[in-house]
């Protein structure tokens, strides 16, 4: 849940950043989000075996960070902005939380049943 909240802060985010482009504060604010996003995505990846989308949400992560912005020129940031966009929207799809077994699933592994 938090993980799918955050995939989509960061769009929000990223789209407000295609208006914004000028606005330094907006970018320092924008950088901690998807930063913070791309991290969350990138555990969820990562403990879900897929290390591809785990290595580009290291990326974005890297891209994004707050603590060593990288100055890009605007349409270079347009078009980065424009790929996380799409990386974060495919991400919704691709990377679905697994839902948690009940009891029985647990028990006897072949009875695969779902938590209510």
């Amino acid at each position: 849940m938090l993980t799918r909240f955050m995939k989509w802060l960061s769009i929000v985010t990223l789209l407000l950043g295609l208006t914004m482009r000028s606005s330094a504060s907006f970018r320092i604010v924008l950088g901690m989000v998807v930063c913070v996003a791309a991290l969350t995505v990138l555990a969820q990846a990562f403990r879900y075996g897929n290390y591809l989308w785990a290595a580009g949400f290291l990326l974005i992560a890297v891209l994004f960070n707050p603590v060593a912005p990288f100055t890009l020129s605007g349409s270079m940031f347009l078009l980065l902005d424009l790929a996380c966009v799409a990386t974060f929207a495919l991400s919704l799809a691709a990377l679905k939380t697994k839902p948690l077994l009940s009891v029985q699933g647990i028990i006897h592994p072949h009875r695969r049943s779902e938590s209510l």
